[in-house]
């Protein structure tokens, strides 16, 4: 039986989906942002922790574990950064572009072993709740194709004016960037306030992300929730990511 340290943080009843989980500024330091441990990953619970600023992340036979790290990274759609030779690959348009068309491949693609990293936190748990929010017009995917090849994509949720990425994969060279600068091109025409990156990374900052305060997020987000939700299947209105 794997045993678990005794952390300063609720513990919520495995099958609890209303008990309110803290607030985000109650998170503890170390970890970076833990906040509460259990609960369910019902669709009621999940959109109530994102509208809060709140996220699930944890490991195979893992508990749940909720999320508020400080601080918090986030991505202005209009202010993504696109180098000159990653803008010619965009403009070579050898690819395609879908949303909302093969939602559960593109997690379980980003479910896949990566090098350096012995498992996933994509568990099959998760990828039933996410499925779960995608067939209620919650969560979307945003694929690359090229001969007819699924060869990247990202996940995340919508809510309001605030996209909350999940994970992305590549199976060619940029084919991950290129989902990301298409979806920010289309949240920036649907006047989205910004794509939360949730943990700063070297390579999501010089795409143009920017680390924000806890609080600082907070105030971005409430703001973000009194845009109206833009639920169900997502298809692009857009015919070019406007980065190239």
């Amino acid at each position: 039986m794997t045993s678990h340290p005794i952390l300063p943080v609720p513990w919520l009843a495995a099958d609890d989906e209303t008990t309110p989980l803290p607030h985000p500024a109650t998170a503890l330091t170390d970890p970076n942002g833990l906040l509460a441990i259990g609960a369910t990953l019902s669709p009621r619970r999940l959109e109530a922790a994102y509208r809060a600023g709140i996220f699930p992340w944890f490991s195979e036979h893992e508990p749940i574990l909720w999320w508020s790290p400080d601080p918090r990274a986030v991505l202005v759609p209009t202010q993504f950064k696109a180098s000159r030779r990653f803008r010619q690959t965009l403009r070579k348009h050898d690819y395609s572009i879908t949303l909302d068309t093969a939602f559960s491949a593109v997690m379980h693609a980003c479910a896949a072993p990566r090098t350096g990293q012995p498992g996933t936190w994509i568990t099959e748990e998760m990828q039933a709740a996410y499925d779960q929010l995608h067939t209620l017009g919650l969560a979307h995917s945003i694929e690359v194709w090229k001969n007819r090849q699924l060869i990247g994509g990202l996940y995340g949720v919508s809510l309001g004016g605030a996209f909350f990425g999940e994970s992305m994969f590549s199976r060619q060279p940029n084919a991950s960037k290129i989902a990301m600068a298409w979806l920010c091109g289309q949240l920036a025409a649907w006047d989205f306030a910004f794509l939360d990156c949730q943990m700063p990374t070297p390579h999501l900052l010089s795409l143009g992300a920017k680390c924000l305060p806890r609080a600082q997020f907070l105030d971005w987000l409430a703001k973000s929730q009194r845009q109206p939700d833009h639920i169900g299947r997502w298809q692009l209105s857009i015919t070019a990511s406007g980065y190239e």
